[in-house]
């Protein structure tokens, strides 16, 4: 049996397990081994991503994803891939008039501008093939900014959630909806077969899965991800390197002769922090992953605080899980604890763990809850942090002062700074007359100007319209320009949690 996953630019077929499911790419041009998708495939999942936003979905794609429908085979939309089965979605949350993107129109649907990024439980309603006979909660994650639904569909799942916008709520929203054929299925829950068991069950039921045909959906899928893991991003033409070509690279070399002698305390981990929002740490952290992938090594790509759509550009690249423990709790927001984190460290086969920070890396500090701010994350766990400084707003002299004031405070909390990048920087003159007073102040060698990238303001940020693959692949490039990874990685530690025992004293001396 084949089931197909669309693997175009913008999806995220690493993003999720997928319950193991699918066993075949499906690319722009429609075709499963060069046959048409309808003639070959029983069934087909979409994955998330940023499909509406690229607009990637080519007619030919369009036309076996709509014949596959027609015959009665199964697909299942998730997200965005939703949003793809749907009349269109509005992607125009920063601007005053509506910008519609156009789905298939095979489910009567529509989606405009809605923030959620929980953990999610789903109840079922209504009868579906996935859902059939679901008694307990549907369990799986919201990652998205065009959630809200309006719907002229058989509802079929409702998420409880509990933050929406930024804003903290207490309600249950349409999470899933069929046709009245019941074939064709969208819902906005990650996770949805990782999580849920039964549901893969139904799903194999309904295609007419034999025991035999199990066996080998399964062993198909293994040949399905060391696919999509040859190449950085989708049809990017940059490849993986595998462990035979890079075992012998430094970084590599570097990377796993740390992990080997501090084995047990998890891999080497470094968090990207900032002076404020708007610094550029997902761009920067994006780069970083993707080139760290590129060597042929797994990298994990975690965010403090709830935001996960930070991460999803990473992810994009290097084909990575968002896993159970991408959100790291800060407060009462984010997904799980940080020792709890590390714990999961230790368990997983990571060479290097990216932690992006939230907002500015004191941003909580003086919160009465610990921990509630990034640098408090970093104490608690022996991370050093990289810190972003952007000039684009206040200008390259003040950034230089700003970040030395940053260092001071952090460096007397006793939390380690071993990395200083000024972020689109406009002006290199400025910044090598303000190189030797940063170092001079805060002595750290490893300080680093990034010009100003030129990007389309649409896309340029996962706040607003975002094409993965533009953001993502300029960020690889602009990382590999300019930073020294060698160095870089060498500023990383194996964590250790420690504990917040000392914390009242932290936030007492901050106060003072």
């Amino acid at each position: 049996m084949k089931i197909g996953m669309t693997y175009i630019k913008g999806s995220l077929p690493g993003f999720e397990t997928f319950g193991n499911l699918p066993t075949n790419i499906v690319k722009s041009n429609g075709l499963v081994n060069g046959k048409k998708a309808h003639k070959e495939l029983d069934a087909l999942i979409i994955p998330g991503g940023s499909i509406i936003e690229s607009q990637s979905v080519s007619d030919e794609l369009a036309d076996e994803i709509k014949k596959i429908a027609i015959n009665g085979g199964l697909i299942v939309g998730i997200c965005s891939g939703f949003q793809v089965l749907g009349n269109w979605t509005d992607v125009g949350r920063k601007s005053p008039q509506p910008i519609l993107k156009n789905g298939l129109g095979l489910l009567d649907v529509n989606f405009s501008p809605l923030i959620s990024n929980d953990r999610v439980e789903g109840v079922a309603v209504n009868d579906s093939i996935l859902t059939k006979d679901i008694k307990d909660g549907i369990h799986g994650f919201h990652c998205h900014t065009y959630g809200k639904i309006e719907n002229n569909e058989t509802e079929i799942i409702y998420s409880k959630l509990k933050r929406v916008n930024y804003k903290n709520i207490d309600e249950y929203s349409v999470s899933g909806v069929r046709n009245d054929d019941g074939n064709v299925i969208g819902t906005m829950i990650h996770g949805i077969f990782d999580n849920n068991p039964k549901i893969v069950n139904n799903f194999l039921e309904y295609i007419g899965a034999s025991d035999n045909d199990i066996i080998n959906i399964k062993n198909r899928n293994k040949e399905f991800l060391d696919n999509i893991n040859k190449e950085i991003a989708i049809e990017s033409n940059i490849n993986i390197l595998n462990n035979s070509n890079s075992i012998n690279h430094p970084i590599v070399k570097y990377i796993r002769n740390k992990n080997k002698e501090n084995l047990g305390k998890g891999p080497l981990t470094l968090m990207i922090g900032s002076t404020g929002s708007d610094s550029g740490k997902t761009f920067i952290t994006t780069g970083i992953a993707g080139n760290l992938r590129k060597l042929g090594l797994n990298v994990a790509i975690l965010k403090i605080g709830p935001d996960i759509r930070d991460t999803v550009p990473g992810l994009y690249l290097t084909k990575g899980l968002m896993e159970d423990y991408g959100s790291i709790k800060i407060g009462n927001l984010g997904w799980m604890e940080i020792a709890k984190v590390i714990e999961k460290f230790k368990k997983s086969n990571y060479d290097f763990v990216l932690i992006e920070g939230a907002m500015s890396i004191l941003i909580g500090l003086l919160k009465d809850i610990v921990p509630y701010s990034g640098a408090e994350i970093a104490k608690s766990s022996n991370i050093p942090i990289t810190l972003v400084s952007s000039v684009n707003k206040s200008g390259i002299e003040s950034s230089a002062v700003d970040v030395i004031g940053h260092f001071k405070i952090l460096d007397k909390i006793g939390i380690e700074v071993s990395g200083i990048i000024l972020n689109k920087v406009y002006d290199m003159d400025i910044f090598n007359n303000m190189l030797s007073h940063i170092k001079n102040k805060t002595n750290i060698d490893n300080i680093i100007a990034i010009p100003k990238i030129k990007m389309e303001e649409r896309g340029s940020t996962p706040e607003v319209e975002i094409s993965l693959e533009d953001f993502g692949i300029s960020a690889m490039n602009t990382v590999e320009k300019y930073v020294d990874l060698e160095e870089l990685v060498k500023i990383a530690k194996n964590p250790e949690f420690k504990g917040f025992s000392t914390f009242k004293e932290i936030k007492s001396y901050f106060k003072s």
